[in-house]
């Protein structure tokens, strides 16, 4: 596994009359590869969740490993399990900010250089490389993210949203991190930019392998590219499965302020009625499927017809 999370808690606040636990005993293991949905209602704890993830939070109670290493802890092994850590023996969290690379929701928290170009190239940069790779790695990042050459030396205060959005994700990919969080990143767009947006990060998990983690109050959208889903509700892991698994509780994911697909609750109602449909089905291809199935063997619709 590339990620861990053992007793994780989290309280804002701590000793305070203001005090509020916004992760709970979190136990958690994150494969590399894995393209993972994280949902919740509003205050249910995922953004806290991801930024623990790379070292932006640190838990008041439990421990974060990266690849196996305590990023809390020393990399000293005499030292290990002790509550302090000696400076020179500190885990180098800046290192692992290279490797487990967050997008915020608001792209301009992380847009700052003149032109587009300088700021893709700052991650690079401050990684020590030389100036032919600093090159050759945001160029990538920005031709992976869809970012048209043309806009390479304009401001990215310039740009659109999504626009903005995509040189947000190239500023990390220039890293070549092994692990990429984003939080709502198609929030505000309208439809055909989310749609691009998440259609690139499909394509950046194939081509690169990377690991993604994608926050979205769309359930739609997890469901489309996410293989997996982890549902945060209360400061705690509610649910954690396949797409199927996850939305086939639909009834619960509404007592925790969610839900399910439309296309999940399509098919259930279909179901009721009679129908033999996929209740598991969560996209719109897989209903479809489905339906046309249950009516060919219905009688209902030859072979080669279709409907609208």
């Amino acid at each position: 596994m590339i990620l861990e999370l053992k007793n994780v808690s989290f309280t804002y606040s701590r000793g305070t009359t203001y005090s509020v636990k916004a992760l709970d005993n979190i136990n958690l293991s994150i494969d590399e590869g894995q393209f993972i949905g994280v949902i919740g209602h509003t205050g249910s704890g995922k953004s806290t969740l991801i930024q623990h993830l790379n070292g932006l939070m640190q838990p008041t109670e439990g421990q974060v490993f990266y690849e196996g290493q305590d990023i809390w802890g020393s990399t000293d092994p005499a030292e290990q399990g002790k509550k302090k850590v000696s400076k020179k023996n500190r885990y180098d969290l800046r290192s692992l900010r290279t490797h487990v690379g967050l997008v915020f929701q608001y792209p301009e928290n992380q847009l700052f250089e003149t032109d587009v170009i300088s700021d893709v190239s700052f991650g690079p940069k401050n990684q020590g490389l030389d100036e032919t790779e600093i090159r050759r790695r945001a160029e990538e990042a920005l031709r992976q993210t869809g970012v048209a050459e043309k806009f390479w030396k304009v401001s990215p205060f310039e740009l659109s949203g999504g626009q903005k959005r995509r040189v947000a994700i190239a500023g990390v990919l220039a890293m070549n991190p092994k692990v990429l969080i984003l939080d709502e990143p198609t929030a505000g767009l309208d439809p055909q930019g989310r749609d691009d947006i998440l259609d690139q990060i499909k394509k950046l998990h194939d081509e690169r392998g990377i690991t993604i983690l994608l926050v979205s109050h769309s359930m739609e959208d997890v469901a489309n590219y996410a293989d997996r889903i982890i549902v945060v509700n209360d400061g705690k892991i509610a649910d954690d499965g396949t797409p199927k698994e996850v939305f086939s509780h639909y009834r619960e994911l509404e007592k925790m302020g969610l839900a399910a697909p439309q296309t999940t609750y399509i098919v259930n109602e279909l179901a009721e009625r009679g129908m033999d449909v996929d209740t598991t089905a969560t996209t719109i291809t897989e209903a479809k499927e489905s339906i046309l199935k249950a009516l060919l063997e219905k009688g209902q619709l030859r072979k080669g017809e279709t409907f609208v």
